[in-house]
């Protein structure tokens, strides 16, 4: 994005201070019908991040002589973001982070509720206290409804699993198969790890100790990209993600996986284990790996298309950073188009959490009217 190119809205908005998230920050402010974002602050892991944060913050309220009515911050409670809103001593609106996500494609697109929200990411702060980032949200014009999701799995490790796509891919196969992956010594992310280290992995997994779960569209990437051979261990956030995509490279196909969703209560959940027992049988079979690349993409798509059908708003927005992904993105507004829906997508303001302040910013202006 630009900055401080203004998002214009088509309505007054009350002053606004938005803090965004906790990785890949950066605030807002809302005065009259404009919101500013900031340039990129970036992680707030480090000292001098945290500062610049802080220091940004301050710079934007003198900068506009805002006086804000109250600040805008993500429900997660241990974010630097959300504690330093805390302490600024104003209303504080709490916004559920890929609410956030949506409102901030929305808010972008200049289009109103209702609609279908697709916000796909590797980590957000669920309502039931768990980790989302594999969403479908209904946006009301009062707020949101989960609609759907990915199905959900553990994270042997916790935050270990994030830099670790094999403890991903583990956590994927022991909910599908419990026990059953520990001697397959056939896939990449079982083979890197020593017997020893496999007994400890299943004895956390069967006893939930440390092994959070999650419905992360993010870590379904990981998972897949381990299985593959394609990343084990990463060096940078997204780096799993992003190999899975490049091994794509020119290949034109068409070809999906298969893949369920399933009534659980008032939600439909996604169930991607067709899909991964479809992708082991090609590996195992020797398929190309731009080939099994190609047809996970297309199955994702596939799947918001079916998803978007069962739910039935015609508009559909497409958010998180998941969606920083080319081929997903296009993939999926070409099959949304072509099955009658219109779907929308970031253009000026990024889709991962750097939009995060403009969609708190929307929340927190539909809270105060």
């Amino acid at each position: 994005g630009y900055a401080p190119l203004p998002v214009h809205v088509g309505r007054p908005l009350p002053p606004l201070l938005a803090v965004g998230a906790h990785l890949k920050n950066a605030v807002a402010v809302a005065t009259c019908t404009d919101v500013f974002i900031s340039q990129h602050i970036g992680d707030l892991e480090t000292t001098q991040a945290f500062e610049a944060f802080r220091r940004v913050c301050a710079d934007l309220l003198r900068l506009y002589d805002l006086a804000p009515a109250a600040v805008a911050c993500d429900a997660h409670p241990d974010y630097l973001s959300t504690r330093h809103a805390a302490s600024m001593g104003l209303p504080l609106v709490h916004v559920q982070h890929h609410y956030a996500h949506v409102l901030s494609c929305m808010a972008e697109n200049e289009i109103e509720a209702p609609l279908l929200g697709v916000s796909w990411d590797g980590t957000g702060y669920g309502l039931d206290q768990t980790v989302w980032g594999g969403e479908f949200l209904r946006i009301t014009e009062v707020g949101f409804e989960r609609a759907a999701h990915l199905r959900p799995f553990r994270l042997p490790g916790g935050e270990r699993a994030i830099t670790e796509p094999r403890r991903t891919a583990i956590g994927v196969l022991h909910e599908m198969w419990g026990a059953g992956w520990l001697g397959r010594d056939d896939l990449p992310p079982v083979r890197s790890f020593e017997p020893q280290e496999r007994r400890l992995l299943a004895q956390a997994l069967a006893r939930r100790i440390n092994a959070p779960v999650t419905s992360s569209a993010g870590r379904l990437f990981d998972a897949v990209a381990a299985l593959l051979g394609l990343r084990l261990v990463t060096r940078f956030e997204g780096q799993a993600a992003m190999e899975l995509e490049w091994a794509i490279a020119d290949l034109k196909t068409d070809a999906s996986y298969p893949f369920r969703i399933e009534p659980k209560e008032s939600i439909l959940v996604l169930d991607w284990q067709p899909l991964i027992e479809a992708l082991l049988a090609d590996l195992a079979g020797g398929a190309a790996c731009s080939a099994m690349a190609a047809r996970f993409h297309n199955t994702l798509a596939e799947a918001i298309v079916a998803l978007a059908e069962r739910i039935g708003e015609p508009r559909v927005a497409l958010s998180g950073g998941c969606f920083q992904n080319r081929y997903l993105t296009e993939r999926a507004v070409r099959r949304l188009t072509a099955a009658g829906f219109s779907p929308y997508w970031h253009q000026r303001v990024p889709p991962n959490d750097g939009g995060i302040a403009l969609g708190q910013i929307m929340a927190a202006s539909r809270a105060k009217e």
